[in-house]
């Protein structure tokens, strides 16, 4: 999957579904997408907080680099210190997260795994994670995907169901590869704010709930969420 900011909790899910994870670093960077903003909760619902980049047309993900001359990490962490502070787990992660938006990045691919790496060690995620780029495949579209999974010695893939619209299925099957789509059950967990809002940064969960909780949780909502495919469509 593409490297996101402040990813959901699904997203974690996913990460702990698998052996290997490849983070797709080497395709075209969108601009309004979750590679650069992500949601929390406020007091008056929830907003986007989005990093500033200097974006070139055509670039990919691992070449975007963060506008610095905003000074966005401040404001960030701002905006989470005064939606969440009255968490009950807001300092059990404030030290940490807290140094992550007082250091600065200069490319967006750092600025989301750094923050995706540290979630994962705080949840005892094992997982081992590896840049698309960092395999040296070639190809384009499911080809592409296909020369990913051939390289990292995989027999299985999870993917998101938003992928199937592009994938050429048959690909999987002709290469020996069992395909699987990966629907993660959200649960609802304890907020600030009244009305529960699914789909939050992954913050919002652990400042919340904390590390504990939050990754029986994020299991609670991966179990039976995995669904082979079986058709060539």
């Amino acid at each position: 999957m593409q490297p996101t900011y402040l990813p959901w909790m699904g997203y974690f899910g996913m990460i702990d579904s698998v052996d290997v994870f490849v983070f797709y670093d080497d395709v075209q960077f969108v601009q309004r997408s979750w590679q650069r903003r992500n949601k929390i909760k406020t007091a008056n619902g929830w907003t986007w907080l989005t990093v500033p980049v200097i974006e070139c047309f055509g670039q990919n993900i691992n070449e975007v680099r963060v506008n610095n001359d905003i000074n966005w990490s401040e404001k960030h962490w701002k905006s989470i210190v005064h939606s969440y502070k009255k968490a009950p787990y807001f300092e059990e992660f404030s030290p940490e997260f807290g140094e992550y938006y007082n250091s600065e990045h200069k490319m967006l691919l750092d600025v989301n795994l750094t923050f995706i790496k540290a979630v994962c060690r705080r949840l005892g995620i094992k997982t081992e994670l590896i840049l698309s780029s960092e395999l040296g495949v070639d190809g384009s579209k499911t080809d592409r995907l296909i020369n990913v999974l051939k390289k990292v010695g995989a027999d299985r893939y999870i993917s998101s169901p938003a992928s199937g619209c592009y994938m050429e299925n048959d690909k999987f099957f002709n290469n020996n590869i069992d395909l699987f789509w990966y629907e993660f059950s959200h649960p609802q967990y304890n907020q600030l704010y009244g009305e529960f809002i699914p789909y939050m940064s992954v913050i919002d969960l652990l400042f919340n709930e904390g590390a504990e909780n939050s990754i029986d949780l994020i299991r609670s909502g991966k179990e039976g969420s995995l669904r082979r495919e079986t058709s060539l469509l």
